[in-house]
């Protein structure tokens, strides 16, 4: 069974929400399952293991059991925010280890405004994953609600759009964060 670790940090529920349809995409390939952890806010000194939901917090070893991983967070000035970064930035026994290396990779970020970075953030969280040595997948141009969306979507990964917190995902961006999961958990079953 293959196990792909989504990480995810989500502040008004809308990157929560994609990590569930991205989930679902990764269950829906057979002999693969999704692993979902969450981060918590960078200001909680608590020695809480999981949120309000019962999602636990991710931890350094969750790198190591999984085959796949996928990241999310929301834009913060065209840049992911802090507690992703801040556990990025803990990673780097697993980066002498080469933990990572060889295993695909993904990400997804939401952002209230429609020119607010999502694509920046994108790629900034991409590039911790490149130095790990993970094979970096994005969405591809064959998938017809690239094509049709006007809300979230990019060639670099799932988006959202939640304008004023609206954080109901459209119908293109549902399809794409499934199809983003699905690509991702076949892709760890090829390598």
């Amino acid at each position: 069974m293959k196990k792909i670790l989504i990480i995810y940090y989500s502040k008004n529920g809308a990157i929560e929400k994609m990590s569930e349809k991205i989930s679902r995409g990764i269950n829906s390939v057979e002999n693969t399952e999704a692993v979902i952890r969450t981060l918590p806010d960078i200001k909680d000194h608590s020695d809480a293991i999981a949120n309000k939901n019962n999602i636990l917090y991710a931890i350094n070893e969750d790198l190591e059991n999984c085959d796949g991983l996928i990241l999310g967070s929301p834009t913060y000035f065209g840049n992911m925010a802090a507690p992703m970064k801040f556990f990025l930035d803990g990673t780097s026994a697993e980066w002498f280890n080469n933990t990572l290396s060889g295993k695909p990779a993904g990400v997804f970020t939401s952002s209230s405004s429609m020119h607010g970075g999502q694509e920046t953030t994108l790629i900034t969280m991409m590039i911790p994953l490149l130095h790990h040595g993970m094979v970096i997948s994005g969405i591809p141009y064959s998938e017809k609600e690239l094509h049709d969306t006007r809300t979230g979507g990019s060639p670099y990964g799932p988006t959202h759009f939640s304008g004023d917190k609206d954080n109901n995902l459209s119908t293109h961006e549902i399809k794409l964060c499934t199809s983003f999961g699905s690509r991702i958990a076949n892709i760890a079953k090829k390598l």
